[in-house]
């Protein structure tokens, strides 16, 4: 397959205060999220100033992608796109077609099946394309990337990295703890054709990072950012509930890892930096956030890889450490929508 164009998709944040509300209420507009609701979400970003880390981010992603690009012949320009804040995906896709471009790959910062974090992103490509037009270019997704080991290696050097920054003295004593992004148990249950594909290559990425960064303790997966309301079930237990139930377990020292994530956006420094970490100094608990790939070099060659794989797949060997099912095209029953709003978040699971 000829393509002629790599567009970034990401999620999408705030840049100033005055952006918070309008850009809330492009997340949950047909949502039915009562206004209340957006007000707590809206005062996480006032603490930041009013600013999602999360644009920055991408834009640095974009500078590291382009330069390792053209340091490997890679002859592709690279866009992006953001589903809820500028640059508005639909306008970028205009931006391509007037450049000329007719068929271009799309690498989602998202390492993981669902509906939140992979089909939706294919809803959204195929709304910017129909609002663009019949000159549209085409664009296909590239494929997930849970255990990639550009993006497993640099999850499992900060494991490493927050582990010796605790008491040597305490290692018996302490517990690896991973996150990620809860969604409703019914959207975990209709994750990729058979169900529950969400959880577990999660769970494969949490064996995959302990096994490399810290062999000799346990672990656990546990889920952060919940935003639902209370009466829909979601993904239990929440990591501040989880580190309540450590020190009776004989715990004294914690790294969280969130492994759900691709960079330190706002449902990290927030949930993770600020809530959690509050929760584990109230219980006495040693706590150290471990830090996420962002523009790590393996995992900007890895978004590289992953467009030669889909360039050139005759001859390209897939770099994998897991053992769960992977494929280039999600197949047609993958990821059914929810029936029910989906969360008010910074970004959807396994956003940066």
């Amino acid at each position: 397959m000829a393509y002629d164009a790599v567009v970034l998709v990401s999620f999408g944040g705030p840049e100033r205060p005055e952006d918070v509300m309008p850009f809330l209420q492009n997340v949950t507009r047909g949502r039915g999220i009562p206004p209340e609701r957006l007000a707590e979400v809206a005062e996480h970003y006032q603490h930041f100033g009013g600013v999602s880390p999360i644009n920055q981010q991408c834009r640095d992603l974009l500078a590291a992608v382009r330069a390792d690009f053209a340091a490997h012949g890679l002859d592709l320009p690279v866009y992006w796109g953001n589903r809820n804040w500028h640059p508005m995906l639909a306008d970028t896709v205009a931006q391509m077609r007037d450049d000329g471009v007719r068929h271009a790959l799309a690498f989602v910062t998202s390492a993981y099946g669902g509906y939140s974090s992979c089909r939706q992103y294919q809803e959204d490509i195929a709304a910017a394309r129909a609002a663009v037009g019949p000159d549209a270019p085409v664009v296909d997704k590239l494929r997930q990337f849970w255990d990639h080991p550009g993006f497993v290696q640099p999850h499992a050097d900060a494991v490493t990295a927050a582990l010796h920054r605790l008491d040597p003295a305490k290692r018996a004593t302490t517990r690896v703890v991973f996150t990620a992004h809860s969604v409703p148990t019914s959207m975990a249950a209709t994750a990729g054709p058979h169900g529950g594909r969400y959880e577990a290559q999660l769970h494969e990425t949490a064996r995959l990072v302990a096994a490399a960064a810290a062999p000799d303790l346990a672990y656990d997966l546990v889920w952060q950012s919940r935003s639902g309301p209370p009466q829909v079930p979601w993904l239990e237990p929440d990591v501040n509930d989880h580190l309540a139930k450590l020190p009776g377990e004989g715990v004294t020292s914690v790294v969280v890892s969130p492994v759900g994530f691709v960079s330190d956006h706002l449902e990290v420094v927030w949930d993770l930096d600020t809530e959690a970490l509050s929760t584990a100094r109230q219980l006495g608990l040693d706590f150290v956030r471990a830090g996420t790939p962002g523009t790590d070099p393996r995992f900007v060659a890895m978004v590289r890889e992953l467009v030669t794989e889909r360039l050139d797949p005759d001859t390209t060997a897939r770099r994998r450490l897991g053992e769960v099912p992977c494929w280039d095209t999600c197949p047609t029953a993958c990821c059914v929508p929810p029936r029910r709003p989906r969360p008010v978040t910074d970004a959807s699971p396994d956003q940066p």
